[in-house]
Formats: C-alpha cells, structure tokens, sequence
C-alpha cells in the first residue's frame, strides 16, 4: 500500500510529478481530479495545528472527498484503543488516513495495520508534506530545483530533516548553519547523501546563506519544548534572519518560513514582511502540494 511516511518513501521522478501535479493544478483548478468523490479522509490529530488541519482539510474537499478531523483523545491511541484497532477501524471507512502526532512510532503502526494509504502530517521525526510545500515554493519562484541553493538558518528538527530527503531527491543543494548542539542529525545527513544529495553544515549563518537562491529559517523553539525557551534562546542568538543576513544571502534570494513564525527571534519583521518573502506563498502552498499528494497515492493504491 503506498504510503508517506518520510519524503524518502518517494523516488525523484514520483516527487518530480507530485510538484508538477501540484503546480499545474493551481494554475488551473479545474484540471483537478475528483480522486475522493464519495469517500472520507481520516485526518487523526494527537497534536493541534492550523495550517495542517486548514490545508488537508481542503486539499481533501477539493478531491471531492469527506475529511473527518479526529482529536487524540477520541481515539485514545494505546489507552481506550489499541493502534492497530484504531487503524482497522478508520480504513473501514475512509479511503486514506493521515495523522499528525507526537511518535514516529504511531505512524509506523498506522501505515502496518490500515489498509489504506497512511500520510505523515507531522512526527517527532518528520514533516514530508511541509517539505513538498517548500519544493513547490522554490520551484515556483525559481523555475527550477537542480542545482539550486538553499540554506536553512536553524534548528535541525523534523522539518530540516524532511527538507534534507526532500533537496536530496530533487537536486537541490542544501546549506544547514546550526549552533552546536542543534545540528541535524547524523543519521538523517547520511540518509540525505545516500540519496545523492549535497548537503553542507555549517555553524556561520552568513557562510551559510551568501549567494543562495532562498533562504529558510524555522522557530527555535517547537511544539512540546517549552522548556528549553530560554536556553534555545540563548543558543540561538546570532542566528536571526534579518536584513543584515539577507543582504548577504543577496537581491535574488527569497525568504522562506514554515508558520508560525515568532518575530524579532527567528526571523525580523522587515524580512518576513519584506519583498523577498514568499511566506504566504509557501503557506498557501500547503494545500497545493498535499492535493498532488493524495490524489497520487490514490493511484497507486
């Protein structure tokens, strides 16, 4: 059963027609395929979100389907329900089931119980559908992907890492600068390079951003570490992108931002508000790229 439960779980030419699905049915929403008509979505949600939920609420609409967004504790993963009860169940109904949740592991249940194809709308590990939103951004803006240049300015967490797979199989070139101790993982860098993809790290933001063609940044602090504000706070300090930053990266490079952003810390007002941004773009584009998606695996199923 096709599934998404990393970028990685894709090949180049099946990523390559996703965007291209994604891009050329923006343009022209009538092309768009009722790949759901009559049937639902199971949208499970251990963890909130506004632009996740909005968008595939949506992308599923737009495919002529039913999403049913369902909260963690009406499910009650491992505690009322076992996993695999929970996933049997939901594919009795629903044609796909995605999940945004606080385990990798939940997913994984998910994707080896459900007899339907299983996305990843966020793990600890991963955010595959942020990253074919960021693709479609770049590829939009740019017009192309191989042999561009990005550098993320940042934390390596689950949004880096999908991005590093999702570089790898496009031929986009990746710069990460991150403060020692927050570094991507070693794991994931190796991953990234098996599949072809040239990733630098660095810990200097301007060595990092100078002469790229975009430039990406994500809050210091995620969901669930709170804690550690002050400390991530710290650690980061030198690591905004500001105009300083982006006069460096120079004019060509656009600015990019997975939501929510928190100005005057990761990012400043002037740069996220600034002709260079394509924030909204980006956001919009959530929906765009999250449609391609489903309807292909659809497909495959």
């Amino acid at each position: 059963m096709p599934q998404l439960l990393e970028v990685d779980d894709l090949d180049p030419g099946r990523l390559g027609r996703i965007l291209e699905r994604a891009r050329d049915w923006k343009r022209a929403p009538e092309l768009v395929p009722q790949s759901l008509a009559h049937k639902g979505a199971a949208l499970v949600f251990e963890k909130p979100s506004a632009r996740t939920r909005s968008s595939t609420e949506m992308a599923v609409f737009t495919l002529g389907g039913h999403p049913i967004y369902i909260r963690g504790e009406e499910v009650g993963i491992g505690s009322r329900e076992s996993l695999d009860d929970v996933a049997r169940t939901l594919a009795g109904y629903c044609a796909v089931l995605a999940a945004r949740v606080f385990d990798h592991a939940t997913l994984e249940g998910f994707a080896g119980a459900a007899a339907v194809p299983v996305v990843n709308l966020l793990s600890d590990r991963s955010h595959p559908t942020q990253a074919l939103a960021d693709l479609l951004t770049v590829l939009e803006v740019c017009g192309d992907l191989e042999g561009r240049r990005l550098a993320y300015v940042g934390d390596g967490n689950n949004v880096a890492a999908s991005l590093a797979f999702g570089a790898a199989l496009s031929g986009l070139e990746l710069v990460i600068a991150s403060p020692v101790g927050y570094e991507l993982d070693d794991e994931v860098v190796e991953r990234a390079r098996n599949l072809g993809g040239t990733i630098d790290l660095v810990t200097e933001p301007q060595e990092a951003v100078r002469g790229v063609d975009a430039v990406y940044t994500d809050v210091w602090t995620s969901m669930g570490q709170e804690a550690e504000t002050e400390a991530r706070r710290a650690a980061f300090a030198g690591y905004q992108v500001d105009a300083l930053l982006m006069e460096v990266a120079g004019p060509q490079a656009w600015f990019l931002h997975c939501l929510p952003a928190h100005r005057g810390e990761e990012v400043a007002t002037a740069v996220i508000d600034g002709p260079q941004s394509v924030v909204w773009q980006q956001a919009e584009n959530r929906m765009h790229a999250t449609r391609a998606l489903l309807a292909t695996l659809l497909e495959e199923a």
